[in-house]
């Protein structure tokens, strides 16, 4: 009883947040339309139909979206049988999904997390079974698939110590949601360690998908046109996946830049920041050329504003060395693993962990080092550009660190498909 009151007491604060979610998409449509789109998936209204047995991911926005390309063509190709359905929360989710997959794959948004809304879902697409990747838990949604009989796996799973004391705070709805869980699998040893202790049995290790996806070779080739237009001789840094707050301290440190010819490029993790990022960048003096524009980069411009979708690895293979952002400041970090695999020195903030144990082990591998403030990062460059031998040395420290650890992709594939053969029996 007191499991269910807990679950009860959740959705009630659910329909207490439904004006709020309401207002939340209005909001955000401000500057990202498509907030407005396809709401009535939001509450498990779908169009699309599947006439073939479905295997369902969950990517949640981007980083999702991105991380799960090597399991999505592999389950394509092993599974040629079935529809891949892939679930989002953001609209660039979606548009990432777009963009990687296009038709390979069905796409639509997951529901919010109501009873009605998520067994309209389930019934509707009836997969044979379901994945979560990172740290998407949804007590409905695992409650109404363990009903229905779908199993549910949370793969490629990460839990912070930050969100853990969270998650402790309601100790009986966090067992009971685990609990209910087909499968957890964790990226690392200390992720198993605090998921065991919250849901009550052990939790084995997968590995990281992030660590199994290679730079794409026509992302490369781009990659070689873009350092083309940035100017070959040039020194360029980038700044990659920088968030609300960190550009404004960047651009100042900059002004402390002792590279000859710096060129500075700088990439929005939200594409909706872009216009703001580049009001910004020009009233702290710089002289700014965009992307999108696509022409050869000016000798007289100082920093490059990448306002466009699915290019970082490009933006990786076309930099001399990368700042990830997200860890300046106290939001976790952004991934490394795709500038380490495209061979680049990297540096990181203080705030990395979301990516906390494979920042860590980088380090160690000196591939990465990590600086305390937009200060020291302009001193590191002004200490690591002329020293091209370290650079050198970095790059294939970080190649070899993310090779050593490839692996997750099969390993999960292996776990789906038990419960894909498991389903076959049943049928």
């Amino acid at each position: 009883m007191r499991i269910l009151d807990n679950r009860l007491a959740y959705t009630l604060l659910l329909w207490l947040l439904l004006p709020y979610a309401l207002i939340h998409l209005w909001w955000r449509s401000r500057k990202q339309p498509e907030y407005l789109q396809h709401i009535d998936e939001r509450f498990g209204r779908y169009g699309a139909k599947c006439d073939k047995p479905v295997i369902w991911l969950h990517t949640v926005s981007v980083g999702e979206t991105r991380a799960a390309a090597t399991l999505v063509k592999l389950l394509l190709e092993r599974h040629p049988d079935h529809q891949l359905l892939l679930t989002h929360t953001t609209p660039t989710g979606r548009a990432a999904s777009e963009q990687l997959y296009g038709d390979d794959v069905l796409r639509v948004y997951l529901p919010y997390d109501y009873p009605f809304a998520v067994r309209r879902f389930l019934e509707h697409f009836r997969p044979q079974v379901g994945v979560l990747l990172e740290t998407e838990v949804w007590f409905n949604l695992i409650h109404e698939s363990r009903r229905m009989e779908v199993p549910l796996l949370l793969l490629n799973a990460r839990l912070s110590e930050r969100s853990a004391n969270k998650y402790a705070r309601f100790p009986h709805l966090v067992h009971e949601g685990l609990h209910n869980l087909s499968l957890i699998a964790a990226q690392t040893d200390s992720d198993a360690k605090r998921l065991s202790a919250l849901c009550g049995h052990a939790v084995p290790v997968m590995g990281n998908l992030k660590f199994d996806i290679a730079p794409p070779p026509a992302q490369l080739e781009k990659g070689h046109q873009l350092r083309s237009l940035f100017g070959k001789t040039r020194p360029v840094f980038l700044a990659a996946s920088t968030r609300e707050g960190e550009e404004a301290l960047l651009l100042e440190a900059l002004r402390q830049a002792a590279v000859e010819n710096l060129l500075t490029v700088i990439v929005p993790r939200h594409p909706q920041r872009f216009d703001e990022v580049a009001r910004l960048i020009e009233q702290k003096g710089f002289t700014l050329q965009r992307r999108s524009e696509n022409q050869p980069v000016s000798p007289a411009t100082q920093v490059v504003l990448g306002d466009s979708m699915g290019e970082m690895f490009a933006y990786y293979a076309a930099c001399d060395i990368a700042f990830i952002g997200g860890s300046l400041l106290p939001l976790g970090g952004q991934n490394l693993l795709e500038a380490l695999a495209c061979g680049k020195p990297v540096l990181v903030g203080p705030h990395t962990f979301n990516f906390s144990q494979a920042t860590e082990l980088a380090i160690r591998a000196e591939a990465v080092l990590r600086i305390g403030d937009a200060e020291e990062l302009m001193r590191r460059l002004n200490a690591l550009i002329p020293d091209t031998a370290r650079m050198v040395q970095m790059g294939l420290n970080g190649e070899r660190f993310v090779s050593e650890n490839r692996g997750a992709t099969e390993r999960a594939e292996s776990l789906i498909d038990q419960y894909l053969s498991d389903s076959k029996l049943k049928l």
